[in-house]
């Protein structure tokens, strides 16, 4: 069962409105769904409650878990944790912050000040160092494994070292438009080409389920 916790909508740089990108989601076999468009300072107060007031609208219409949230998106190292804070009071239950890829000028010390923000995911966090992946394994951070192009060319990477040291994952699709979203099938295989060995992936799509859980707790 597929569960996507990144995904965008016309509220930010998306192609769909959120009740589109819901049905087309439910279409795919998707459990779950976390809309987290992108914010920051000047947008935060208006995305964020627009995306819980429409999931509420379509709460126990569709089949499927419905999250609201954010992905906080080139802020500035130090207004980060201000922003995490933020997001959750305005309403927002699944909180990611947009990750050190390598193909965005993301402001070094990104992950570190998400990690320290207690964010729920960094999004393809890109070459994070050993230093930041044992601080997101103690503060239980989860890292996430893309299938969107350009963020996903580090996603080896990502799993060898997060697996080496013990650091969660997830994957996302971090769907901008209808073809991004994927089948658990597709999820599967982008999890294999990886590096992931098979035996692990079930562990990665439990670790969804369990934020899931906690996102749906209100923790």
């Amino acid at each position: 069962m597929m569960i996507d916790l990144h995904t965008h909508t016309l509220l930010s740089d998306g192609e769909l409105l959120p009740f589109e990108l819901v049905r087309r989601a439910v279409a795919k076999g998707y459990t779950a769904i976390a809309i987290t468009d992108h914010v920051d300072q000047s947008n935060i107060d208006f995305v964020v409650p627009r995306i819980v007031s429409a999931l509420k609208k379509l709460k126990g219409l569709v089949p499927v878990e419905l999250i609201p949230g954010a992905e906080i998106t080139h802020a500035p190292p130090k207004l980060i944790p201000d922003l995490v804070k933020e997001a959750r009071f305005l309403g927002a239950r699944m909180v990611i912050v947009h990750g050190e890829t390598i193909v965005e000028p993301v402001l070094e010390g990104t992950n570190r000040a998400a990690i320290e923000a207690a964010a729920d995911i960094i999004s393809h966090p890109g070459l994070i160092t050993t230093e930041d992946i044992l601080f997101a394994k103690d503060k239980g951070i989860v890292l996430e494994i893309t299938s969107r192009s350009g963020h996903s060319l580090s996603n080896g990477y990502v799993a060898k070292e997060a697996i080496k040291f013990g650091v969660p994952l997830t994957i996302n699709t971090d769907s901008h438009s209808p073809g991004d979203l994927i089948t658990e099938a597709t999820a599967r295989k982008i999890l294999l080409a990886a590096g992931i060995d098979e035996s692990r992936v079930e562990s990665i799509f439990e670790n969804a389920k369990l934020l899931v859980e906690k996102a749906l707790r209100g923790n």
